[in-house]
């Protein structure tokens, strides 16, 4: 479900590992898009998630939030949940989603099912959760790159540069990440094939 975003102004700014853009209304932060592999990348964003959003200068608040993102990328640890966010446009279980997911401090890591259970939901919630990350509008401020899939792991992103871009950030963070169980070996009955 594509939420209807309420952005009235972006800009662009660039950042250790690319161009960024940011959105953003009278009531806070509308949308972000993490850094991008060319401009094109930047266009797609607008017209996709902002299109009737008009570049203009930022207001001190989104050049905070500007300024913050750089010196995150540079590898400095940042913490953006004072960040206000316009959450408007997404259902009332998408924003407990981000609401808790903003809780998920720098360098820690959750999974789908985790955040599910949190929210009082069972299992079968996690593939809506993976739905919450894939259209989070304020990636970076809502960190669903530290959001892991069962067994530690990765599990899909829909920024510039995709699972790529998920572990950049979680190795700029220094995150502790589950190691992913090493599979059993073969019992004494199983017979082996050499290939």
């Amino acid at each position: 479900m594509m939420s209807s975003l309420i952005a009235e102004k972006f800009t662009t700014f660039e950042t250790a590992l690319g161009r960024c853009a940011i959105a953003w209304n009278a009531t806070g932060i509308a949308s972000l898009q993490l850094p991008a592999e060319s401009d094109g990348d930047i266009r797609r964003w607008h017209h996709r998630r902002v299109p009737g959003a008009v570049r203009d200068e930022p207001p001190s608040e989104v050049s905070m939030v500007m300024d913050a993102a750089v010196r995150y990328f540079r590898g400095e640890p940042v913490d953006f949940s004072g960040v206000v966010v316009d959450l408007r446009g997404q259902s009332d279980f998408f924003a407990r989603i981000y609401t808790m997911l903003r809780t998920v401090a720098y360098g820690r890591t959750t999974t789908y099912g985790a955040l599910a259970a949190t929210l009082g939901a069972g299992p079968e919630a996690a593939r809506e959760v993976g739905v919450a990350m894939a259209t989070n509008p304020v990636p970076l401020v809502i960190p669903c790159h530290r959001v892991l899939a069962a067994g530690g792991k990765i599990g899909g992103f829909t920024a510039p540069g995709g699972a790529m871009t998920k572990l950049k950030m979680l190795h700029l963070e220094n995150a502790q990440m589950p190691t992913p169980k090493a599979p059993s070996a073969p019992s004494s009955t199983q017979g082996t094939f050499e290939f």
